[in-house]
């Protein structure tokens, strides 16, 4: 059965919570603002979360930069992705330089707190999209090639493990799945030809660990939205492009996600699609959802996503040298795009 990521509601973890997440098909958890109140803090939450329910309990959060960011200071304040890409028009050696450092210390950060998932990186096209617009590297989907696979082999060298989104395209329908169902009707060719272009390039180079699926529907190709799709989850992403990867589902609490029905409906087109990990991103939906569901079935984990820091986890990372060189790397390259 499909394995379960919950939210949590506050900074510390409750009874109710502690009792909810020792369902076995739930695997990990994923970090909000609200789960955010200061680096220490942070730090008693996951240390908290890993020692009641074990090192390969997964620990997620969306820290992509720019109006994506969870957590704040002292975490890098990272700016958005298409910054990189606006520094790549006029010099592509900084660019590359910009997304190295922007992947390492977002990363790194995260590990050295025992978070082994940052849901990144984006690699939508820039393409009218509201809810992704500076969110995705570039318009053209070979500047998103190039500079995602040098995020992704950043991403990499931290020792995180990276999740791709939002699988095949979100960037070019206007409408915002948090609030509405968009509808793309494109045929399949024009999709391929520009959206999936990044994705099919990045699992052929065996970048992509992970695949986060959208909350859309691309009635030429398929009725079913995206993340409820075998078409989509298993004939393309699967047998037509050989990802061999984790394929995990956008939170079920979104408003395109109710496109199927109830929760329960939800869950079940995710395992009907061969979802292998589905989003319940509050603990209200996660309680209503697991409530129903079977206890005597196996634990679910996923040892292949968990990180592996790069830095000392007894420290706090701003000690570190080398992240203090990354850091002064990144003011750098920020001095000079501001220049521009």
């Amino acid at each position: 059965m499909t394995a379960i990521i919950c939210g949590l509601s506050s900074t510390k973890l409750r009874s109710d919570e502690i009792k909810l997440l020792k369902h076995p098909l739930v695997c990990g958890v994923i970090l909000f603002k609200r789960n955010y109140k200061n680096y220490l803090q942070l730090k008693n939450l996951v240390d908290d979360i890993k020692s009641r329910f074990g090192r390969d309990f997964i620990i997620s959060v969306d820290q992509e930069g720019g109006r994506v960011r969870r957590f704040g200071l002292p975490f890098s304040q990272l700016p958005p992705l298409a910054e990189i890409g606006q520094v790549n028009q006029y010099n592509s050696d900084l660019a590359k330089s910009f997304a190295h450092t922007h992947a390492w210390l977002m990363a790194s950060e995260l590990l050295s707190v025992k978070i082994d998932l940052s849901f990144a990186p984006v690699l939508d096209i820039d393409n009218g999209s509201n809810v992704i617009g500076d969110r995705a590297f570039a318009n053209n989907p070979d500047e998103v090639i190039e500079l995602a696979d040098f995020y992704c082999r950043s991403m990499h060298d931290a020792g995180m493990k990276t999740t791709a989104k939002h699988f095949p395209g979100h960037g070019t329908v206007v409408a915002d799945s948090h609030f509405t169902l968009p509808i793309d009707d494109r045929s399949f060719a024009a999709i391929e030809k520009l959206d999936l272009q990044p994705f099919i390039h990045l699992i052929k180079n065996r970048q992509i660990d992970a695949i986060m699926m959208s909350h859309v529907i691309y009635p030429e190709a398929c009725k079913e939205a995206a993340g409820y799709s075998k078409f989509w989850c298993q004939d393309i992403l699967r047998n037509k492009y050989g990802f061999k990867g984790v394929i995990i589902s956008d939170d079920l609490g979104m408003k395109a996600a109710d496109c199927v029905g109830d929760v329960h409906a939800r869950y079940q087109a995710c395992v009907d699609s061969g979802i292998d990990i589905a989003l319940a991103c509050t603990i209200e939906l996660s309680r209503e959802l697991l409530t129903k569901l079977p206890k005597t079935c196996h634990k679910r984990r996923f040892p292949q996503l968990k990180g592996k820091s790069s830095l000392s986890q007894n420290a706090p990372f701003w000690q570190n040298r080398h992240w203090q060189a990354i850091r002064k790397s990144m003011v750098r390259i920020l001095a000079e795009t501001n220049n521009e």
